[in-house]
């Protein structure tokens, strides 16, 4: 389901434009976008981050790939984030594991928006927070948490998605054909969700994508 909200610029925007110009465009795409939120229901609460920032002048956000010895999800791509910790919301919890994962602090003043709330089989209800990091920032991963870290551009974002059938669901299964591989939900689902409203200026929701389902344990 989508819908259009405003008319974006192209990629020479992202590519060429003024850290100001880009922050604010985004702040007006993601105040325009209704985004939809699910009930916890016994679910634990979680929160990705989606941190714009610079490589060399372009725009474009960070992605982790998971190392192969974590207890949950080992192996994955994964946007930066975790569980809700007691006593945080979902902002705060995005920026917490932005530190902890990429040694990259983010005052609460550069949240941006959210995107919609993805539910997702392992129990998890995940609110993707997009905030601003800044024109080229450095980055100092926590090996336990993060094998790889990618830099994607704007322009990288805007692939169009895979979408495949399983036996175990009448839901399709969204892959994002980037870094040579597939990335897939909820990972590829936020992901796509964001190139469509940040960059595309299309309220397209994603809640019923489905995951493979080796990500559903």
């Amino acid at each position: 389901m989508s819908g259009d909200t405003e008319a974006n610029p192209g990629s020479e925007f992202w590519e060429s434009g003024d850290p100001e110009s880009i922050r604010a465009t985004i702040v007006t795409t993601l105040d325009a976008f209704d985004h939809q939120t699910a009930e916890l229901d016994g679910a634990r609460g979680a929160a990705v981050v989606l941190a714009v920032t610079s490589r060399d002048g372009e725009y474009g956000i960070w992605l982790t790939k998971r190392p192969s010895r974590m207890r949950e999800h080992p192996g994955q791509f994964a946007l930066p984030g975790g569980r809700i910790d007691e006593g945080e919301d979902h902002a705060a919890a995005a920026l917490r594991e932005l530190h902890e994962e990429l040694g990259v602090e983010v005052d609460r003043a550069d949240v941006l928006g959210r995107l919609d709330d993805y539910v997702t089989r392992s129990g998890y209800v995940i609110t993707p927070i997009v905030c601003w990091a800044g024109p080229d920032r450095e980055t100092n991963p926590n090996p336990g948490e993060v094998a790889h870290l990618f830099f994607i551009p704007m322009d990288d974002l805007l692939v169009t998605p895979r979408f495949i059938t399983i036996p175990e669901s009448d839901r399709p299964v969204i892959q994002m054909p980037l870094v040579g591989s597939l990335i897939h939900a909820p990972t590829g689902a936020v992901m796509h969700q964001f190139a469509e409203v940040v960059l595309g200026g299309r309220s397209t929701r994603v809640a019923d994508f489905e995951q493979p389902v080796f990500a559903w344990r």
